[in-house]
């Protein structure tokens, strides 16, 4: 009984012209939408590559420039005075070169030490408030917790 109701339904529905008329819009206008969709979609992609593309350049170009300037370096008198100074030993007129061996050189220099602050724990006088505030900026800024 029930499938006779849907059918008998369905019977008068596709008989009914402005029924036809509805659904032939309302699937064009689906499939409408869903190219769309699909364009507004490949259009961001493509947009997104752009940038990318054009990010690329732009540092691509920064590095071309700063090729150009190390160059320019490269060809002045300053560059060919200091290697000459550095691999060959040369000096300018009225300067006096001192050669140092380098096992003795490296016997008198002094090492130093990079100063690292030692910080004392606080977060055994602090409540656990505090000790979670803490925790979330730590876990924002992309540190470990302890």
């Amino acid at each position: 009984m029930f499938i006779h109701k849907i059918t008998t339904y369905i019977k008068s529905v596709f008989s009914d012209t402005r029924a036809l008329g509805l659904i032939g819009f309302a699937l064009v206008a689906s499939m409408v939408a869903y190219n769309s969709a699909q364009v507004i979609q490949k259009n961001y992609e493509l947009e997104k590559r752009i940038s990318s593309l054009k990010q690329r350049n732009e540092v691509l170009k920064l590095e071309n420039e700063n090729q150009k300037l190390r160059n320019k370096y490269f060809e002045s008198d300053a560059y060919v005075e200091l290697t000459a100074r550095r691999q060959l030993g040369k000096a300018k007129e009225g300067e006096r070169l001192y050669l140092i061996p380098r096992s003795l050189a490296e016997a008198s220099s002094v090492e130093i030490k990079p100063f690292v602050e030692e910080t004392k724990p606080t977060s055994q006088s602090k409540n656990k408030y505090q000790k979670n505030i803490e925790n979330w900026v730590r876990f924002f800024r992309g540190e470990p917790l302890n």
